[in-house]
């Protein structure tokens, strides 16, 4: 059963271009190691809140916008095995963004509708 990766992460707007370069490198380091698709958003319409939010678990700031994305994997035991190879065989690549707003997860899959 696919497993899921999903994360969210504040991003200035200046350094797009930057965080562009970074998902390219990302996507096909991914890819390599098993992900069947990987796919980054970029914060269009993405309101404050007042008690959560999106910006608000991210700690947005000034010039900041809130980027989503998810990666799927055929397995959990395919993703494991794809972020310990990521992690120990990789170079570290700089992030363009404040990784320690950064929030992640893995889900296991529980339903599908549609196409």
């Amino acid at each position: 059963m696919a497993y899921y990766d999903i994360f969210l992460a504040p991003v200035s707007a200046e350094k797009r271009a930057d965080y562009d370069a970074f998902l390219k490198a990302s996507h096909a380091m991914i890819l390599g190691y098993g992900a069947t698709q990987v796919v980054d958003l970029w914060g269009d319409d993405v309101n404050d809140g007042k008690l959560t939010s999106l910006p608000m678990a991210v700690k947005l700031e000034e010039g900041e916008v809130v980027t989503a994305g998810w990666i799927i994997w055929p397995s959990k035991e395919v993703r494991d095995v794809g972020w310990g190879k990521m992690m120990s065989e990789e170079p570290e690549m700089e992030m363009p963004f404040d990784g320690k707003r950064m929030i992640f997860g893995g889900f296991a899959e529980m339903l599908i509708s549609g196409s």
